[in-house]
């Protein structure tokens, strides 16, 4: 008789909480740097050890206030050592950290920090002004401040008499399926969405994110991340730096360009992560100033956001930096997928490789990928069929706070990320539009993003976005916005010769318009509600 194991196992059931990234940071990676640049520019240094032992105090001053299991606890900060203590402390004592992004609208944090019920808020000195437009929107409980100059307003708190005036605590024990913490969509379509990540959600993003084909984190690397704190976990990034025992710099309000080289090369960053819009500002400071900064250190750059043009890679590759593309959503914590090059294209032509790196790679580690077309049928991995690209997996929303958009979820469990992709037979994904961003022109399907990448690759151009507009005999035709570099004139003429050189005829957008500056949400998407109710209303 052959013995059956089916429920049973001897493997210990060990809670996936972020704790024990808190704690292996305190424990293992106590000396390491943790380095952050104030709002005033100047540079404070601490250490993973003192951060962790801040929290344990930070938590009991915050229980002090009131703040009980599963509470919310708001932040409004930068990317900057009392955020990475928040990130510490909230969900290690079992209440829920909620970012704030400081660059929504008024009325868009209004209606956030009421649908998340918030009542005690940490707000940066340098943005009080932001929360005063929100003051009135909602009763916190408290409002505590994390003062550079020692002034605290009327009826706020201090930060630092927080921590100082408490005692460390004992972190409590808690399940991996309780909630840890809460970002909102960035509200490009309706309201914005909650979404509650579970601790055992956070840990195992943590661990792929750390991962060699993915961002490849570890206790050798000095990590800047450009990604705000405040927008989707900063892309995993501060819990795995502290998981690895990477060195942590946090670049605070400043992210023009040269502030960020600055501070890439003064810290020898290893590796940096960010939006495109904040890349193509440093490419123009490093094609204008090439021997200004030293960057020998850094060996890769993960960018996300918005699809990566190839002008975009050939220009960072010139100065001998390597581009990573990664994909995601909020409501995927935000890893989705990453492209790195398979080892079979390693010697192959630049161009093959180009065309493999300006896609949005293969689904990370435990995620799950699948496309719809129109007709609710999943499209062949063909690298032709294009179809809603739909996810599912550990870290992976399966709901919105409050019920809310549940027509983005599927009956069996997917989530539906609103982007039209196509799939090679590797598996890697190519994003050909967002699903409301598609042109559909005499029923044939024409890519936003393909054409936009073209025009950034323009020489004249800065940055460009194409959106659909009504036309009475085709349905609907490409528009092109752009906004050109400085002192060059606009010639519709040049860039419609420079699309014709990918493009066929019909594909070309049958308008250009030029403006100053593209509009884009506080995350630096560009904004392409906006444009749509600007050049579908004017004549």
């Amino acid at each position: 008789m052959t013995g059956q194991i089916l429920n049973g196992n001897s493997m210990d059931d060990y809670p996936l909480t972020l704790t024990s990234i808190v704690d292996r940071a305190e424990r293992f990676h106590a000396n390491r740097g943790v380095i952050s640049r104030r709002p005033s520019g100047d540079v404070n240094r601490t250490t993973y050890g003192e951060v962790a032992g801040r929290a344990r105090r930070l938590a009991h001053g915050l229980a002090a206030l009131g703040v009980r299991d599963g509470d919310p606890v708001a932040t409004m900060l930068w990317n900057q050592s009392e955020h990475l203590e928040l990130y510490f402390a909230v969900p290690a004592m079992g209440a829920v950290l909620h970012t704030l992004n400081p660059r929504l609208f008024p009325e868009e944090l209004s209606y956030i920090v009421n649908d998340a019920q918030d009542n005690v808020i940490i707000v940066d000195e340098s943005l009080l002004p932001v929360f005063e437009t929100i003051r009135d929107s909602r009763e916190f409980a408290h409002v505590v401040v994390v003062s550079h100059t020692g002034d605290i307003p009327a009826g706020m708190l201090d930060y630092e008499s927080l921590v100082a005036n408490n005692e460390p605590i004992e972190w409590p024990v808690l399940g991996e399926g309780r909630a840890a913490a809460m970002c909102y969509t960035s509200g490009t379509t309706g309201r914005p969405k909650g979404v509650v990540y579970s601790h055992r959600a956070l840990v195992l993003h943590s661990l792929v994110v750390a991962l060699p084909d993915q961002f490849a984190v570890s206790a050798r690397d000095t990590i800047l991340p450009v990604v705000p704190m405040f927008h989707a976990n900063a892309w995993g990034l501060p819990y795995a730096a502290a998981l690895a025992g990477a060195q942590l710099v946090l670049p605070g309000p400043q992210l023009d360009s040269e502030s960020v080289l600055d501070l890439l090369a003064a810290e020898h960053v290893t590796m940096t992560a960010g939006v495109p819009t904040v890349w193509m500002g440093v490419l123009s400071s490093l094609d204008a100033e090439p021997d200004r900064w030293d960057l020998s250190a850094l060996n890769r750059l993960i960018v996300g956001g918005a699809a990566v043009p190839r002008s975009m890679l050939e220009g960072f590759d010139r100065h001998e930096l390597s581009i990573v593309q990664a994909w995601g959503m909020t409501e995927t914590a935000p890893l989705g997928s990453v492209c790195r090059v398979p080892e079979d294209l390693d010697q192959a032509s630049n161009s093959d490789r180009y065309n493999y790196r300006i896609r949005q790679g293969v689904a990370s580690p435990l995620v799950d990928i699948r496309a719809r077309d129109d007709e609710g049928n999943l499209i062949a991995w063909d690298d032709t069929a294009m179809g809603e690209l739909e996810v599912r997996g550990p870290w992976v929303a399966a709901s919105y706070h409050h019920g809310q958009g549940a027509a983005s979820f599927t009956a069996d469990g997917w989530f539906s990320t609103g982007d039209v992709v196509r799939i090679d037979p590797r598996g890697c994904i190519r994003i050909c539009d967002r699903s409301k961003d598609l042109v559909k022109s005499g029923g044939e399907w024409i890519s936003s993003v393909d054409l936009e990448n073209q025009l950034v690759a323009h020489p004249d151009v800065a940055q460009a976005a194409v959106i659909a507009v009504p036309d009475d005999r085709w349905g609907e035709r490409p528009l092109a916005v752009v906004s050109l570099h400085p002192d060059v004139d606009p010639s519709v003429d040049k860039l419609r010769d420079h699309l014709a050189q990918d493009f066929a005829k019909w594909q070309l957008p049958d308008r250009f318009e030029f403006v100053s500056e593209i509009p884009s949400t506080a995350t630096g998407k560009v904004k392409k509600s906006e444009l749509r109710k600007r050049f579908t209303t004017e004549p």
